[in-house]
């Protein structure tokens, strides 16, 4: 064997020996690059995990000479419809047990939508809100634990979720943040008949509070928010509360409704507000602020409610209302649609499924759905605090 024979022979040796030692340390280096990487991507993906949850609509767009992208757009607001819908408290909407009894009525049934508390009247929070006031506050009491997951399992089949918020009327943050209170005129915070406190409707801060709250519920993923107690308050000692003139009252509402619908205007869900049901009668403003003509283009759905047995004694010359509830409710609509023709906002009463004045079966409740539905595009809701539906009274499927 030559010498240049012999000395290649050894170099393979060599690398023989070494050549495994050097590929390990050159995968062990490429494999802790791309570790990162993956750390990297993997944050990446919870991220548009995250975005999915609350932006469904989600396009995946690349190039030859670019990197994969992900383009998030908004989620976009649900077609409107013509909703007939039920009420649920926090309670029950984190109850599955009572969700899913509620789910096998609307199968079977005509409703379509439920309407959940998120900020009830006790003004807390009922989810683990991450707004900054909120949670600076203690404000909130959680109730409702996994709302993406509960929409989507109603959206499943088909129903239409709405989040109730109540607004001014709000002991909570009223005792947490006395300078947002209404006042007594003797000192202290004012108290209604029931000893609840509300917030003062002018204060600026508890109107971007509510916003912010209403965003946060829209980014949940509910389709539409129902805003309660946007008054100002009726019952209690009126003349101690320090509160604007009751002839300013209806232009301070006018002024929050325009609020709501600037702060809501690019969210891809509904608002809606709720008015007592006389407002369908009477556009005075009541003393509370509530006139149709203020809010039939700031919002999308107004919700007077039109329970027969709210109605005095002596209404249309009726010795109990509650006992003729299509009389009661034709009336309202009657004299109430006119103000909302070629309007933004569409008329959908809260009906009367309790038995208060009368007993509210199958033959009352129909009654007045009955009345609403005369009327093109008139949806309905039903109330029953007790959240004690049953299918009497409505048509089945």
């Amino acid at each position: 064997m030559s010498e240049a024979t012999s000395k290649s022979a050894q170099i393979w040796r060599i690398l023989a020996i070494f050549m495994p030692t050097v590929f390990l340390a050159v995968l062990g280096w490429f494999f802790y690059l791309n570790k990162n990487e993956l750390i990297s991507s993997a944050k990446s993906a919870n991220l548009v995990v995250n975005l999915l949850v609350n932006n469904p609509t989600v396009i995946s767009t690349s190039s030859a000479d670019s990197a994969p992208e992900i383009e998030v757009k908004k989620r976009e607001k649900s077609s409107r419809k013509i909703v007939k819908g039920i009420y649920l408290t926090a309670s029950s909407g984190s109850d599955s047990k009572k969700i899913q009894e509620i789910i096998a009525l609307i199968d079977k049934t005509e409703l379509n939508a439920v309407v959940i508390d998120i900020k009830d009247y006790t003004g807390y929070v009922l989810y683990d809100s991450q707004v900054k006031e909120v949670m600076e506050l203690k404000t909130k009491h959680i109730l409702l634990r996994d709302i993406p997951a509960l929409i989507t399992k109603l959206h499943d089949h088909n129903i239409y979720v709405i989040a109730r918020q109540t607004v001014f009327q709000d002991p909570v943050l009223a005792q947490k943040k006395p300078a947002w209170a209404i006042k007594n005129k003797q000192g202290g915070i004012w108290r209604d008949h029931k000893g609840l406190s509300w917030v003062d409707i002018t204060n600026q801060a508890v109107w971007d509070y509510n916003l912010a709250i209403a965003k946060e519920a829209i980014a949940l993923g509910f389709d539409e928010v129902n805003f309660d107690y946007v008054r100002f308050p009726t019952d209690g000692n009126m003349s101690s509360a320090v509160m604007p003139k009751s002839t300013e009252r209806n232009a301070t509402m006018a002024e929050f409704f325009n609020f709501l619908s600037e702060g809501l205007r690019d969210e891809p869900a509904y608002i809606s507000v709720d008015f007592f049901g006389l407002v369908m009668e009477n556009n005075t403003g009541m003393s509370i602020g509530q006139k149709l003509d203020s809010a039939v283009s700031a919002v999308d759905f107004i919700s007077p409610m039109m329970y027969p047995s709210h109605y005095a004694k002596g209404h249309l010359g009726l010795n109990n209302p509650a006992a003729n509830p299509g009389r009661v409710i034709d009336n309202g609509m009657k004299l109430g649609l006119p103000a909302f023709k070629d309007k933004r906002a569409q008329v959908r009463p809260w009906l009367q499924a309790f038995n208060i004045g009368a007993v509210y079966g199958a033959k009352n409740i129909r009654a007045q759905i009955d009345m609403v539905e005369k009327y093109p595009n008139a949806g309905w809701l039903l109330w029953n605090a007790a959240n004690r539906y049953t299918i009497a009274g409505l048509k089945t499927e």
